[in-house]
């Protein structure tokens, strides 16, 4: 990346939101590859659910914030990054307001939240100010990443999430929105016993996949930032 990259991705700021199996390990890996600063939003507890997929989940941090995990964790890997960890829920009205406690000083967002609503909101606060930002798509019952691209939500092809996204996208009339999504058609599962809705039984996440996407959208960041792309 040479000496100004590396300059320029200790003098950035990305902000997180989201420090589940995607958001904790694209975390990670930003902080491994030198960024300077980090925000990271996240309500949420380690629980035992979390432990095939996040890179903050263990036995010994189950119950303890995720945000604080993920600080302690980035402090490890690089004392000298800066991070500033904001444990809070990410709602639809709420994204305005939590952008501009960081007006002018955000490089880059990182939407790795599942709530739709809230995606669809910080995707239209980016696309009205130009903001950098690539969104998360979604993992459940997917298994081969080599299937994984960047693209626009418009481009996608076989994720129920982003057609989703586009639909809502076009009403409120988003121009672009640069995301992380499988072209794998989602492996059929059977829907759990007993269960009445058959779209919340039978969604899985394997392993590898979150990691993979975290580590992949980490890399997209870091190359942009370096001047790279």
């Amino acid at each position: 990346m040479g000496r100004e990259g590396l300059d320029r991705l200790a003098g950035s700021t990305v902000m997180v939101l989201g420090v589940g199996g995607v958001g904790s390990n694209c975390i990670e890996a930003l902080a491994r590859g030198g960024v300077g600063h980090l925000v990271i939003v996240d309500h949420d507890v380690v629980q035992e659910s979390n432990i095939n997929r996040q890179a903050i989940a263990f036995m010994s941090t189950l119950g303890r914030p995720k945000v604080e995990v993920m600080r302690d964790m980035v402090a490890d890997v690089n004392p000298r990054a800066k991070v500033t960890a904001l444990r809070r829920f990410v709602l639809a009205q709420d994204v305005p307001a939590l952008f501009e406690e960081f007006a002018g000083r955000l490089d880059y967002v990182v939407d790795a939240i599942d709530t739709v609503s809230a995606k669809l909101a910080i995707a239209q606060y980016a696309d009205e100010r130009n903001m950098r930002l690539i969104s998360s798509m979604g993992a459940a019952n997917k298994l081969r990443p080599e299937c994984l691209r960047v693209a626009d939500v418009f481009d996608t092809v076989n994720c129920p999430l982003s057609r989703i996204m586009r639909k809502e996208a076009r009403k409120r009339g988003i121009k672009r929105l640069k995301v992380l999504y499988s072209c794998e058609q989602p492996v059929k599962v059977a829907t759990r016993e007993g269960a009445e809705r058959r779209e919340r039984s039978n969604l899985g996440t394997a392993s590898f996949m979150p990691p993979i996407m975290g580590q992949m959208i980490a890399g997209q960041v870091i190359r942009e930032l370096a001047g790279l792309e």
